[in-house]
């Protein structure tokens, strides 16, 4: 798995996560799954088989997110270099078209948020913002077909 770079909130979030999934959330799957064997007959117990459905499913997520977490590197705002948009750049786009200006945070995948402006830098706009310099256009492949972005502002 390739390294992903976070803010130090971020990656604290993620850890958080995981520490839940192992206590709390192992706690209220094995209390599910002895709940589910004292109802009888595990051969034919529809709840008990569910149980360890879930409880395979909630091994996967912190398998993947121990993973996450082991390849996570959390970026130095020092060595950021704000002259293009990188990782944690603040970018001010301009809507060619529609003259809609707004603000967008470039964060990892996990980190995004719509709702806080944080787009990842796998999502189309993000891609299409990487390495864009103040006064250049960036051309987005969006579901909706091409946009023409300006970059009008980027910041830490």
């Amino acid at each position: 798995m390739a390294v992903n770079y976070y803010t130090k909130e971020g990656l604290q979030k993620l850890k958080d996560e995981l520490q839940d999934l192992k206590t709390r959330g192992r706690a209220d799957m094995a209390k599910q799954i002895a709940e589910a064997r004292d109802k009888g007959d595990l051969s034919e117990n529809a709840e008990y088989d569910a149980a360890k459905d879930a409880q395979g499913l909630l091994e996967l997520k912190i398998s993947k997110l121990e993973e996450v977490v082991g390849n996570a590197r959390v970026i130095d705002e020092a060595n950021i270099d704000t002259s293009k948009a990188s990782i944690l750049s603040n970018v001010k786009i301009k809507n060619a078209k529609s003259g809609m200006e707004v603000t967008y945070q470039l964060v990892s995948e996990e980190e995004a948020n719509l709702k806080e402006n944080k787009i990842s830098i796998q999502s189309p706009i993000g891609k299409g913002l990487l390495g864009k310099k103040v006064g250049e256009k960036a051309m987005v492949k969006a579901p909706a077909g091409e946009i023409e972005f300006e970059i009008l502002d980027i910041s830490f």
